[in-house]
């Protein structure tokens, strides 16, 4: 079975839909705060020139979603809060991971990854048996959102996840751990 890493994903709270040349200024609108950047390794992210190739990253890969607040209003006026992406695991043949996430700094405190992650780890484990998150050791906010997934630390790696290969922290979630945190929070 062929995996759709670009599928159309929603709840209540938010949709994810695949990212578009248009999506642009929207995504650009949730990553242009200091805040949301400032725990991650690019923390220059925010501004407009060193997003706009990262943008650009995103949308040639093809396994973008982006994260649409259902509040917000209809397609075309509701906001866009952040995106994340599927894509094999570097070292692992025949893996996928969940990453690139981020979210606007107004929209951090739990609900809104832990909806992204509902939705996305639901539709990988459709086909795979675990997925891989690949984590920057200065990332902190990650490391803890992982955990509070079920996700495990596996193990470091100099990984090419996005350019050159650098040191990562490598998380990964089996379907059964994902099934049993699911079953406790939901």
């Amino acid at each position: 079975m062929a995996f759709n890493a670009q599928p159309r994903l929603s709840s209540a709270l938010l949709t994810l839909r695949p990212l578009a040349e248009a999506d642009f200024e929207g995504l650009y609108l949730a990553a242009s705060s200091p805040e949301t950047w400032a725990g991650h390794p690019k923390h220059n992210r925010w501004q407009r020139d060193v997003f706009e190739s990262y943008f650009d990253f995103l949308l040639a890969t093809e396994t973008t979603l982006v994260a649409v607040d259902n509040s917000t209003g209809g397609t075309h006026e509701a906001r866009i809060i952040g995106c994340s992406r599927y894509y094999p695991a570097p070292d692992i043949p025949g893996s996928m991971s969940i990453g690139f996430t981020f979210l606007d700094s107004l929209y951090w405190g739990g609900v809104w990854n832990r909806a992204m992650k509902i939705l996305m780890l639901d539709h990988a484990f459709e086909t795979f048996d675990e997925i891989w998150l690949h984590i920057a050791p200065s990332n902190i906010r990650s490391q803890k959102a992982a955990k509070k997934i079920g996700a495990e630390y596996a193990y470091t790696a100099n990984l090419a996840v996005a350019g050159d290969a650098t040191e990562t922290l490598c998380y990964r979630i089996s379907k059964t751990a994902w099934q049993n945190e699911k079953s406790k929070n939901i």
